[in-house]
């Protein structure tokens, strides 16, 4: 199935910016004839060079073939808004920061949501807290991107405190050491906030329900029954149970970070791969679109089958049932 979903998943990534509409070589040459002040009438002709750089002029089951094969050898050729740039070495410099932005933040989310939804659905939580339900079911309808817009203009225009985009200070160059990292953590507070704050509301809502329909369980009964300790019920029965069907959730959510949260990234001028897609989408650059796109696609399904390998791990019924 692993396979099966990656072959049909390359082939329609192969065809979907093959039928958006213009043609991407004229529109490059056009846009760099504009500001170069370069003649319009070798548009035409610079174009037909192009298309056989690129293997655009060949036939379509051709270019399909040849496709397969760069892939194979992990090559996603070159990017038609930025040539000679290769698509890999653009993914390469994007990658690692939507990694570790949305890596950590989702992660940390996930934690604070489930432990928080958990206590919520939990029947000796004081009420106090339960209170908080209505304001985590409003954070939870807010979309990251909007939230980002908040930060922005208390936080940078009206207070200044953080700055309003960018990965890193203008102009410095990154080194491996501490004042390049707390400079990468000082530009990444704000879209990190964004995002936790409004993945926190989402993993606590569906924890809640989870748990609430755990606690019916014959189970936590027998638990209660034998005289255990609250803290072990609630952490062995309840949250060991209710953790299972977060945990697809969790692995889905960690394969769509590889795209990341585009919206986020373009608000705040991210450099991830979020960012660069969005790039490569105003100026149809779809070597650079097919190149994320199918990085998106091996995340996603890569995640999948690792869930279903450990998944026994998790929970040991699937074993049992198999035995």
């Amino acid at each position: 199935m692993f396979l099966l979903v990656i072959f049909l998943a390359v082939t329609v990534n192969f065809m979907i910016p093959r039928l958006m509409p213009g043609d991407p070589i004229e529109q490059q040459l056009a846009t760099l004839t504009a500001t170069g002040g370069g003649q319009l009438g070798d548009i035409e002709e610079m174009a037909e060079a192009y298309r056989a750089r690129f293997g655009l002029d060949a036939p379509l089951w051709k270019q399909y073939i040849n496709y397969w094969w760069d892939i194979l050898h992990l090559d996603f050729g070159y990017s038609l808004a930025n040539y000679p740039q290769t698509v890999s070495s653009a993914i390469r410099a994007a990658l690692p920061w939507t990694l570790g932005l949305l890596g950590m933040t989702t992660l940390i989310a996930f934690v604070i949501g489930t432990t928080l939804g958990g206590l919520l659905a939990w029947p000796n939580t004081p009420r106090s807290a339960r209170r908080t339900i209505p304001l985590l079911m409003t954070v939870s309808a807010i979309p990251y991107f909007l939230l980002g817009i908040i930060l922005i203009y208390f936080f940078a225009i009206r207070l200044k405190i953080f700055p309003a985009g960018g990965g890193y200070q203008f102009g410095s160059v990154l080194r491996s050491d501490l004042e390049t990292a707390l400079d990468i953590g000082y530009h990444a507070f704000l879209p990190a906030v964004s995002i936790i704050v409004a993945g926190i509301g989402v993993w606590a809502l569906e924890m809640r329900g989870m748990m609430i329909s755990i606690l019916g369980e014959d189970y936590i009964s027998l638990a209660e029954m034998k005289g255990l300790k609250e803290k072990r019920i609630f952490t062995w029965y309840g949250i060991r149970n209710g953790l299972l069907p977060m945990a697809t959730a969790l692995a889905l959510r960690l394969g769509y970070i590889v795209a990341g949260a585009i919206l986020v990234e373009v608000i705040f001028s991210y450099p991830g791969i979020g960012y660069k897609l969005y790039q490569a989408v105003q100026t149809k650059d779809y070597f650079v679109i097919q190149g994320i796109v199918l990085v998106l696609i091996f995340a996603i399904a890569l995640a999948m089958l690792v869930l279903d390998l450990i998944y026994p791990l998790i929970d040991p019924r699937i074993t049992y049932q198999r035995r």
